[in-house]
């Protein structure tokens, strides 16, 4: 079996090493065979499989609690499959809402661009029209950032 030291793993994960011992720390992963003579971890394809979903996870907002949940399914197998689908798409519903807010805050900013060009350009009608636009956008801006 082919293995892989820790810069090896952070570099394949994109997860530093700092936060590879610290997922073996809490007991997200591992524990990571060591190098007899050296003492240093050595991350088997089962450890890097298990950290490519950690990284994936963690790039998607998801916590330490979620994650240990998620792992704790997946050596479970099929019998956890409702539990780790519904864990995920509870985060999918996360990532839904926090995608609408970013819409509400990228059509704020492009309302506002507009406004300042049409200042720039020294057009007032435009800028009118770009102020109401930008007006008309408030409820949903101040709803987005509750």
């Amino acid at each position: 079996m082919s293995t892989m030291t820790i810069q090896g793993a952070a570099a394949r994960t994109g997860l530093s090493g700092p936060t590879l011992r610290y997922y073996e720390e809490v007991g997200l992963i591992g524990p990571i065979d060591r190098d007899p003579d050296s003492g240093h971890r050595r991350y088997g394809e089962q450890d890097l499989d298990a950290l490519q979903a950690l990284a994936c996870l963690r790039a998607m907002g998801v916590g330490i609690e979620d994650m240990r949940t998620y792992q704790a399914n997946r050596r479970r197998g099929n019998v956890a499959a409702a539990e780790q689908r519904d864990l995920l798409l509870r985060h999918a519903e996360r990532v839904t809402q926090e995608i609408a807010t970013l819409r509400v805050h990228l059509d704020y900013l492009q309302a506002k661009a507009a406004l300042w060009d049409a200042r720039d350009a020294g057009d007032p009608v435009t800028e009118a029209e770009a102020h109401l636009r930008v007006e008309a956008m408030l409820p949903a801006l101040e709803a987005a950032t509750r």
